[in-house]
């Protein structure tokens, strides 16, 4: 059985833009999770590279992830997570990603290889 992922922005951008990377995860996208807290910083970057707000739309629902609203339950492990993460300067998107992540029991996938020296029970694979 596969084991389910979920994508940190910077995964996601990586497919979108055909960055290094992305061919190591491509076939894993269309079964991947992608919290609303990385969603928004994904919308955003491609807004802000030019793209009409309706064409980065229609480029996010290309990817086929499964969105996911932030929880109580992912709140509250990103919120105790902030003291392992802070000294790798882990942003509030980055700390819900890895939430996500815990509460999915899930892969994380992200181009941050400062992600693979945390130590708190998620396996995170940089892909570059």
């Amino acid at each position: 059985m596969r084991k389910p992922v979920v994508l940190d922005a910077s995964a996601a951008l990586a497919v979108l833009y055909s960055e290094p990377g992305a061919d190591r995860i491509i076939d894993e996208v269309q079964y991947a999770f992608l919290g609303t807290a990385n969603l928004i910083e994904v919308y955003t970057k491609l807004i802000v590279d030019g793209l009409i707000a309706d064409e980065a739309w229609k480029r996010i629902e290309r990817l086929h992830c499964t969105i996911c609203p932030v929880d109580e339950e992912q709140a509250r492990l990103a919120s105790t997570m902030i003291w392992a993460t802070r000294p790798f300067g882990l942003s509030l998107g980055d700390r819900a990603c890895i939430a996500l992540a815990m509460q999915r029991d899930a892969i994380v996938y992200t181009t941050d290889k400062i992600w693979t020296k945390l130590d708190i029970g998620v396996e995170i694979r940089a892909i570059r």
